[in-house]
């Protein structure tokens, strides 16, 4: 039997971090399956689901550089074949037509609880034989009255449920749309998928699915049920207080190959390997390593993973990824000199995110940064003004503007002035260049700002000085 696995998210809203990982392990399963992939959208409620939705959650996948083989199908257009189903389960008496309201059910259930019982459906329209013509009604799943719907899980091994407990479910609703238990039951038979994994958060479903494929004289597929992702301290993902969409990553200036690591090894394992290429996650993915135990999502780690992955990506790749962060950062449009990609690969190695990587860089596009208060006070001064002056007259002549010319025009100042300390001259340049005390060294920072800049800057910072005498 071939593997096929699927991703069948609902297009409600962005593309969520539990979902995400969801994707990505059955991704990964099926392709060390040698197996397919397919991507079904279940798109059945209608009031919540926008094509908008679908498109960002396509977006996501593929920014991840997870790729399906077969889709994406909708679970809407696949309706009248769900109708269908209901029907045949109905001629084959393992399904009927229960005409109870929403309000009677709801009286019932009441008094059930008030009496000390626990409510499933009393089975009062159950050997009425009802027929299409009985009016308004619903469509119920007849169950066995004894017995378990069991299974075994990839992930919980044994599970399962006692027919009691769950009564005789709806599968289609009064207006005729089925449930989702039905629909996706029929959908993963049709496209024949052999291994269902998903979010633990699934688990109450699986019996009455058992229970569908049972009526359909159907074998179920393989059920794992992953664990779900939390936050610290155990506590559940919040949209208010935690970034749990792919996209807030995304802008946040992580880079895919760190947010797919991050994302397999929460809940999975593979001895004490840390780093998993996109190859390594499609050959090494089991569900026997994953924990039942729910996942607790560690930013420190994430931030680890992607400054691992900055410091590998080549020069014209980290600019790719580089560039739209850097043009939020300037306002507008960016391009790139041999002196800021010597910038960029010295400041990757200290930078967690693209966006932390697009803040430090970002004195060496814009007109002019604006200095700390703090930083001025203490290197641009009158003591230092003599220093910045000379030095401006050296940069002006120099033929070059790389290390090899800046390197001993700084000399030649130092030597003017009784071979002051490097970092007394330097320091106050870093102030004016940059706006602050901290770049990589002051040859690369000279470089990467330009000699039109890097005088217009020494002559503001010169002026700077002048008026606070």
């Amino acid at each position: 039997m071939q593997v096929r696995t699927r991703f069948a998210p609902s297009p409600t809203g962005f593309l969520h971090l539990g979902s995400a990982r969801t994707a990505l392990y059955s991704w990964a399963y099926a392709r060390r399956h040698a197996g397919r992939f397919v991507l079904r959208i279940e798109d059945t409620d209608r009031e919540r689901s926008t094509r908008e939705s679908e498109a960002a959650l396509l977006d996501g996948l593929r920014w991840l550089g997870i790729d399906w083989d077969e889709g994406p199908f909708r679970q809407s257009e696949c309706a009248a074949r769900h109708s269908e189903v209901v029907d045949q389960l109905l001629a084959s008496g393992r399904a009927y037509r229960c005409r109870c309201s929403a309000e009677e059910l709801e009286q019932r259930r009441q008094a059930t609880i008030a009496a000390g019982g626990k409510w499933t459906y009393d089975g009062r329209c159950r050997e009425l034989a009802l027929g299409p013509d009985c009016g308004r009604h619903t469509v119920r799943l007849r169950l066995p009255e004894s017995g378990s719907l069991r299974w075994h899980d990839g992930v919980f091994g044994e599970s399962g449920q006692d027919v009691r407990e769950i009564g005789d479910a709806i599968i289609r609703r009064s207006d005729g749309a089925a449930l989702y238990n039905l629909a996706v039951v029929v959908d993963d038979l049709d496209m024949q998928i052999s291994h269902v994994i998903r979010g633990a958060d699934h688990h109450p479903n699986t019996p009455l699915q058992v229970a569908l494929y049972r009526a359909l004289d159907r074998e179920p597929p393989h059920f794992a049920h992953v664990p779900l992702i939390v936050g610290a301290g155990g506590k559940k993902l919040s949209k208010r207080r935690d970034p749990v969409s792919v996209q807030a990553f995304r802008d946040e200036g992580y880079l895919p190959e760190a947010l797919c690591n991050w994302l397999i090894r929460l809940g999975w394992s593979h001895g004490d390997q840390e780093i998993f290429s996109r190859e390594e996650m499609a050959a090494l993915f089991d569900l026997e390593h994953v924990s039942r135990s729910s996942a607790q999502a560690d930013p420190a780690k994430l931030q680890w993973l992607n400054q691992h992955y900055l410091k590998q990506l080549p020069a014209a790749a980290l600019w790719q990824q580089l560039r739209p962060h850097l043009e939020r950062e300037t306002g507008g449009p960016v391009e790139r000199s041999a002196g800021q990609e010597a910038l960029l690969d010295a400041l990757r190695e200290r930078s967690h995110t693209l966006s932390e990587l697009a803040q430090r860089a970002r004195f060496a596009w814009i007109e002019a940064p604006e200095i700390d208060p703090a930083a001025a006070a203490k290197h641009l001064n009158p003591a230092s003004a003599a220093l910045l002056r000379d030095l401006r007259e050296e940069l002006a002549a120099v033929s070059g503007f790389g290390t090899a010319e800046l390197e001993p025009a700084f000399e030649r100042v130092r030597a003017k002035h009784a071979g002051v300390g490097m970092g007394k001259l330097a320091q106050p340049v870093r102030v004016a260049l940059t706006g602050g005390t901290a770049s990589p060294g002051i040859f690369e920072t000279l470089a990467a700002v330009g000699r039109e800049r890097t005088l217009l800057r020494l002559d503001r910072a010169l002026a700077g000085i002048a008026a606070r005498e």
